[in-house]
């Protein structure tokens, strides 16, 4: 498999920024009107640069931020503050990171936006929104805010609203790696009020190598997008030149930290041995919200894309379920656009929050929680985006599995398990990706992607009849399968996971012409604990509308071009008996509205 990357800085600068700027959060100038808005012109503030030197994760850095203080704020006026900072390979200075800090300044708070470390021209390794360092940086920000230090040239901040001594009233929001450090930072300083995480991960180990099957097993490297960031992040030397040593890493990487490097290097090797693999996946979650949600509680708005295959729906879903049963202040939203691109009219634009339902939802949790107006609607717990319906659907819960299918041996998806044909079904696998979900950067760079293809011979896929009235489905589908694989079975134990089978489960939108649509071409990568045993796949959250006269293809294939695939030929037979509840497939849908007959 050719995995060619960009070797010029202007290809790098464009990976970049498709990487850093996700959330396309234009504002206006400052005192210009909003166009088409109805809104007020937005109040005039002014723009400070700052540099702090803090301490974090055992070294000296630098950080460099901007403060955007609003006119009339000072220490007999003060207002509630905005923390915030860049995705991944962004700066302060990027159009998505300064636009929080304008846009909120227009709304009478004082911002505070940075370049996290490693970027821009903020000193420190990449250490992968690390608590410890990304977490305790953003500490010593909040001591800024709170007005017990200064920044390094004397600057002090007198007019953010205090709750205590030492205590500003302070949210945070950005999205991606600006998500993930909002959660690093709350679980290691209390004083931050409230979360506004966009399009983030909630365990690196499930983000970059998922096994949808059993996360205790090394998963399937997601190699395009892994690679894509850890190019950038190595680059960040030629992106942005900068004499500061804390910046190079000296122990075989560039510019991260040596952990994440190795963990890459494990991951690109295609071998897995136990030792090493669970050393990977150790470090991998002890830098996820998965290993810190416990110590947070601070209220939190999740908002999550449908369209995203770097972190997917089920990501938001396992913080979200986390953070609410320990009682925390918690709501979701699932909103059309992530990393794959997926933007509709009328979403998130912070220029212009008002317009959007993302954005009123976003203006309404910090006016309850940084603002203190109790009036303020925070909204349901849960909302999804509706592509070609009116508005977002609301619900007090997610919905859960409501319907189960079951895999016949003709190939048929049958609504009673009396409806399955016995007999059994085989693929084989090539030694080259034969099935394609998508170019996982393309999305993002807004380049054209080839449709979604299975070769003939290396799937199998269970077709259900036509349906007769639409089937909404919101949420993760979950699959119960069994294979016979006796190549797999005769090394699967050899010590090393990348002997076990992997596999690909995916749900299609099947036209009454036969054209096939992956929904936002999301996959569930598969790496197979135990051939011998059955095993239960959660596939990625989708919400979709299949209409009148469609059908739903369930898909299990051999490889997939955007993630690593089985080490040798490795042919899989699925059997489906009546019978044998025990060998008999089954896939479980959560649906909202309709049933498949």
């Amino acid at each position: 498999m050719s995995r060619a990357v960009p070797r010029s800085r202007t290809a790098l600068a464009l990976v970049a920024a498709a990487l850093a700027a996700p959330l396309a959060l234009a504002a206006p100038a400052a005192g210009a009107e909003s166009p088409g808005t109805g809104a007020p012109a937005p109040a005039p503030y002014t723009v400070t640069p700052l540099r702090f030197t803090v301490q974090a994760g055992g070294r000296s850095c630098a950080v460099d931020a901007d403060l955007y203080r609003p006119a009339g704020a000072d220490a007999a006026h003060p207002v509630p503050a905005v923390l915030a900072t860049n995705g991944f390979g962004g700066s302060k200075s990027d159009g998505s990171t300064a636009a929080i800090g304008k846009a909120f300044a227009e709304r009478g708070y004082a911002g505070l936006v940075y370049s996290g470390l490693g970027f821009g021209k903020s000193g420190c390794l990449i250490s992968l929104d690390s608590p410890e360092a990304d977490g305790r940086a953003a500490a010593r920000l909040v001591d800024f805010l709170a007005g017990t230090r200064t920044a390094d040239d004397g600057t002090r901040a007198d007019f953010v609203v205090r709750d205590g001594a030492g205590d500003p009233r302070v949210g945070m929001i950005g999205g991606s790696y600006g998500g993930a450090v909002q959660l690093a930072a709350a679980s290691v300083d209390p004083r931050i009020d409230a979360l506004v995480p966009l399009i983030t991960w909630n365990d690196l180990a499930y983000s970059l190598a998922p096994n949808a099957a059993d996360r205790a097993t090394p998963g399937v490297f997601k190699w395009q997008w892994a690679n894509g960031f850890f190019l950038i992040g190595e680059g960040q030397p030629l992106l942005s030149p900068s004499l500061d040593p804390s910046r190079i890493n000296s122990l075989g990487c560039l510019h991260f930290v040596t952990d994440a490097c190795d963990t890459v290097r494990l991951l690109n090797s295609g071998s897995y041995p136990a030792a090493a693999t669970e050393r990977m996946l150790a470090y991998a979650r002890s830098v996820s919200p998965v290993s810190y949600l416990d110590r947070i509680t601070a209220p939190t708005l999740i908002v999550q894309g449908q369209s995203d295959s770097l972190f997917n729906l089920n990501e938001a879903r396992a913080t979200y379920d986390r953070l609410r049963e320990r009682g925390v202040d918690t709501r979701m939203i699932w909103q059309s656009w992530g990393h794959s691109g997926g933007r509709k009219p009328g979403e998130l634009d912070l220029a212009h929050p008002e317009g959007s339902y993302v954005g009123q939802r976003v203006l309404a949790w910090f006016d309850r929680h940084l603002r203190k107006n109790a009036a303020a609607d925070t909204g349901p717990a849960f909302a999804w985006y509706r592509e070609g319906q009116s508005g977002y659907g609301t619900a007090d819960r997610v919905p859960a599995l409501s319907q189960k299918l079951y895999l016949s041996g003709d190939g048929k998806l049958v609504d009673d398990r009396t409806k399955v044909a016995r007999g059994s079904r085989r693929y084989g696998n090539w030694l080259i990706p034969t099935s394609h979900s998508e170019s996982s950067l393309a999305g993002t760079i807004g380049l054209p992607d080839p449709r979604p293809y299975d070769t003939p011979g290396t799937y199998l896929g269970w077709t259900s009849a036509p349906l007769t009235a639409p089937v909404d489905l919101v949420g993760a589908p979950r699959a119960t399968l069994r294979v016979v694989s006796p190549e797999t079975e005769r090394v699967q134990d050899s010590g090393d996971a990348a002997d076990k089978l992997v596999l690909f489960a995916k749900l299609y939108d099947v036209a009454p012409d036969g054209t096939k649509t992956l929904v936002n071409r999301l996959v569930a990568p598969v790496r197979v604990p135990d051939v011998t045993q059955p095993f239960t796949v959660e596939l990625p959250g989708i919400v979709h509308r299949y209409e009148t006269g469609h059908r739903l293809e369930f898909v299990v294939a051999a490889s997939d071009t955007a993630y690593s695939g089985n080490r040798g030929i490795k042919p899989v037979t699925v059997v489906s008996d009546p019978e044998d509840t025990g060998s008999t497939g089954t896939l479980s849908l959560p649906l909202v509205e309709g049933r498949v007959g």
